[in-house]
């Protein structure tokens, strides 16, 4: 076996590093050592080449799609899924007046990569949706193998969603040329020991908040709480320089900013500081009534479609999501003041499933080795 193929460097992780294994790491990680093989005309390529690795957070899917990319010797794009959804967007848009840009778009791809390795695949979006429908067909015609970690199986994603119709041909491009592989050991790996760094702190009344004596800690140049700009628009903030920003919650996720924006938050800040974060769980509201702007006091049914029960907070609380998957991926540390513990943030909700991952992340935020702390 090759040193670098991803079955050995997975080994030498348990052997050297301390890593301690289980079995369902194995069978996923023995499921990407074929894909390498496949890929490096160790054995032929087949067409169910791909890997799907889906599970509950913290079990390492991540870690073992990395260490699978580092290995490989053919040319390869490893992208959190929405940074390429991005991309996705940008490009046909651009592709504008091309017969079939989806296709084209595709073709491009297959010329520049071998393999497209995707960090956390959700579908929350009808519009992302649609385009996926068709985009993961054409990406896998043109050749193009897809590893990719989940939290669900391809058949639940999306799964409420809107037309969901329109998705499910790209759920059977999935099934059909990527080997799904369910990735629960039963431990949450982020959660293992480590030195702590506290980057969470429950507010007392009447009391200094712990965050202006982090944010002076962090600041390096000249402060100013002038807004910042954060694509087109002023996000208010308490105090930024030219290394850590520090903003209410409400200021940043109570408005209407993007994943888009916090891709550019952490491309211009090393730290983030959010004070004055509310408990984000509560009851779930009677759905409405989605209808057009036509309705007035009559239900037309043709056209009708229930909304989701969702929360008071909902909103605010799927850009906190989106902050803290970004914030996380860069290792961007997130410094939060709440108004109750971290493990009481969500608690019930329509996004309890999504929010998993987010408290699991938030977690591992407290230990000294992310973000390369010491």
């Amino acid at each position: 076996m090759e040193a670098n193929a991803p079955l050995a460097l997975y080994q030498q992780a348990i052997a050297v590093h301390g890593f301690v294994s289980d079995a369902a790491q194995l069978r996923a990680v023995e499921q990407l050592q074929r894909c390498y093989d496949a890929l490096h005309g160790n054995v032929a390529l087949n067409v169910q080449s791909g890997v799907y690795l889906w599970g509950p957070v913290g079990r390492g899917k991540t870690w073992l799609m990395d260490m699978f990319h580092r290995s490989l010797r053919v040319p390869a794009r490893r992208q959190h899924f929405h940074h390429f959804m991005r991309w996705v967007h940008v490009r046909l848009f651009q592709l504008n007046g091309t017969a079939d840009p989806l296709r084209a778009l595709a073709r491009e791809l297959s010329e520049e990569v071998r393999v497209l390795c995707f960090d956390e695949l959700f579908v929350g979006d009808i519009g992302d949706a649609i385009i996926l429908g068709r985009l993961f067909r054409v990406m896998f015609d043109e050749g193009v193998v897809i590893v990719a970690t989940s939290n669900q199986p391809p058949a639940q994603l999306y799964f409420d969603g809107f037309n969901r119709e329109r998705f499910l041909p790209a759920i059977a491009a999935m099934e059909q040329h990527m080997e799904v592989i369910s990735v629960d050991g039963g431990a949450d790996h982020r959660l293992r020991p480590g030195a702590a760094e506290q980057r969470y702190w429950v507010s007392e009344p009447d009391a200094d908040g712990a965050l202006r004596s982090v944010f002076d800690a962090l600041a390096q140049g000249p402060t100013t709480s002038e807004p910042a700009l954060l694509g087109r628009r002023p996000l208010l903030v308490v105090r930024r320089s030219e290394s850590a920003i520090w903003c209410r919650f409400a200021a940043l996720c109570g408005e209407a900013f993007s994943a888009l924006d916090f891709i550019e938050l952490c491309d211009s800040y090393s730290s983030v500081l959010l004070s004055d974060v509310p408990r984000l769980g509560s009851e779930q509201r009677d759905a409405r009534i989605a209808r057009g702007t036509e309705d007035g006091a009559a239900r037309v049914v043709a056209g009708d479609r229930e909304l989701p029960r969702l929360a008071a907070h909902d909103d605010s609380v799927r850009r906190f999501i989106a902050l803290v998957d970004e914030c996380y991926d860069r290792g961007v540390p997130l410094y939060l003041e709440a108004r109750v513990p971290l493990d009481e943030l969500y608690t019930q909700g329509y996004l309890s499933f999504a929010f998993r991952r987010t408290l699991s992340r938030l977690h591992e935020m407290q230990l000294s080795r992310f973000g390369g702390a010491n």
